[in-house]
């Protein structure tokens, strides 16, 4: 009894401090709708749509996979497609923490989440995703990839009819007849064959930069570029 008399006050004691905090190497239980706005800050460069890649895979079924196998992405670095690794709680963890930590050299230019609690909403809400039971958005939906517009719907003034360069700046004809002239060191082409590119022999103009002394053409496909570009001087 005389035991009993000691414990009990500091059980007492100790309960009186609040929860018990978290032990290191003890993972964290996640919250999946928190996760969906920790996700917040991966919709720049991943969706959780199956099948849309933007500049990494979709997430939609990372959970339990190998790494570096999502299938339709061929960006993966090689790294990344020797790493035997599969996706777990444990190792997404890790991941988020600190990529090159878990694959050296692997091209992942995220820096890492160091906020362990953030990291456990995550993984959770990645798990979620998997299996189907993604929580709801503010917006009543899933957490979905930006928003791209349709380029076969873009009007005549996006339309491109002709490109010419000379010297060191390309000049840019539409199809509503205005010709934009820019310097080469401002001018990208792109290509997007993706269901929202443009339609074949029909690239077009994307305005870019805050100046508005920059833009995009994107074509259908790369050998349109060579048969659009042409080099005339007047």
């Amino acid at each position: 009894m005389r035991i009993a008399r000691v414990v009990l006050p500091v059980v007492l004691a100790c309960s009186s401090l609040g929860p018990v905090p978290h032990v290191a190497g003890q993972p964290l239980e996640g919250n999946p709708s928190r996760g969906a706005a920790v996700f917040g800050q991966c919709v720049a460069c991943h969706s959780v749509e199956s099948g849309v890649h933007l500049t990494g895979p979709s997430l939609a079924r990372v959970w339990g996979r190998r790494a570096g196998t999502v299938e339709g992405f061929t960006r993966y670095s090689e790294p990344l497609k020797h790493a035997a690794v599969v996706w777990d709680a444990a190792t997404l963890d890790r991941w988020l923490e600190d990529p090159q930590t878990v694959v050296p050299h692997n091209l992942m230019t995220f820096p890492g989440l160091k906020d362990a609690r953030q990291r456990a909403d995550l993984v959770a809400y990645l798990k979620a995703v998997a299996t189907g039971q993604a929580p709801p958005t503010a917006s009543g939906g899933g957490m979905m990839a930006p928003a791209r517009p349709d380029l076969k719907t873009l009007g005549p003034e996006r339309r491109v009819r002709a490109i010419r360069h000379c010297g060191d700046g390309y000049h840019v004809t539409t199809e509503d007849g205005r010709t934009v002239p820019l310097w080469e060191f401002n001018l990208r082409f792109k290509t997007d064959s993706s269901p929202l590119g443009p339609s074949r022999g029909r690239p077009v103009l994307l305005p870019a930069g805050m100046q508005g002394d920059r833009a995009s053409i994107v074509f259908a496909s790369p050998e349109e570029i060579s048969r659009t570009v042409e080099a005339k001087c007047p």
